[in-house]
C-alpha cells in the first residue's frame, strides 16, 4: 500500500467514525490512526523520492526527445537542401543538354545542307563532263559511220 492509499485510507477512517453529539468531532480508535499515520510517514519519503526520479526520468526523457526531434528536424532540412539542390542540379543538366542537343541539330543540319551542295556541285560539274563526253562519243560515232551530221538532221526532220 503506497502513501496516497494510506492517506485515504486515514480520511474513510475519520469520514466513517462514531460521531460526537452536537459537536464536529468524532471518535476514533488512536493506536489504529497512530498505526496508519506512521505507516504513511514510513513509506512517504520513499514514494517522494520515486516521484522525484519519476519527475528527473521525465525531464531527461522529454529533453531525449527534444534532441532527438532536433536531430530529426536538422537532418529533414539537409535532405530537403540536397533534393533540392539535386532538383537544380538537374535541371541544369537538362536544359544544357537540351542546348548541347539543339547546338548539334543545328549545326548537323548546316552541315548536311553544305554537303548536299557540294554533292550537287559535283554532279552538276560531272553531268556537264559526261554530257560533253557523250557529245564527243556521237560525233565519233558518226564520224566512223559517214554520216554527215546535216544529212542526218534531214532525215529526223521528215
Amino acid at each position: 500500500m503506497d502513501s496516497v492509499e494510506r492517506i485515504e485510507a486515514a480520511i474513510l477512517a475519520v469520514e466513517e467514525a462514531r460521531s460526537v453529539p452536537l459537536s464536529a468531532s468524532c471518535v476514533v480508535h488512536r493506536g489504529e490512526m497512530l498505526d496508519l499515520l506512521e505507516r504513511i510517514k514510513q513509506s512517504f519519503p520513499t514514494d517522494l523520492n520515486k516521484a522525484i526520479q519519476i519527475v528527473k526520468d521525465k525531464e531527461r526523457i522529454l529533453d531525449e526527445a527534444r534532441n532527438s526531434a532536433d536531430k530529426i528536424i536538422e537532418n529533414a532540412r539537409e535532405e530537403v537542401a540536397d533534393q533540392v539542390s539535386q532538383t537544380a542540379i538537374v535541371a541544369a543538366a537538362r536544359k544544357e543538354a537540351q542546348k548541347i542537343l539543339s547546338d548539334a541539330n543545328s549545326e548537323s543540319k548546316k552541315e548536311r545542307d553544305e554537303i548536299d551542295s557540294y554533292i550537287d556541285s559535283r554532279l552538276a560539274s560531272l553531268e556537264v563532263v559526261l554530257n560533253k563526253t557523250l557529245d564527243v562519243i556521237s560525233r565519233g560515232r558518226d564520224q566512223l559511220g559517214g554520216i554527215d551530221t546535216k544529212h542526218a538532221l534531214k532525215d529526223l526532220k521528215d
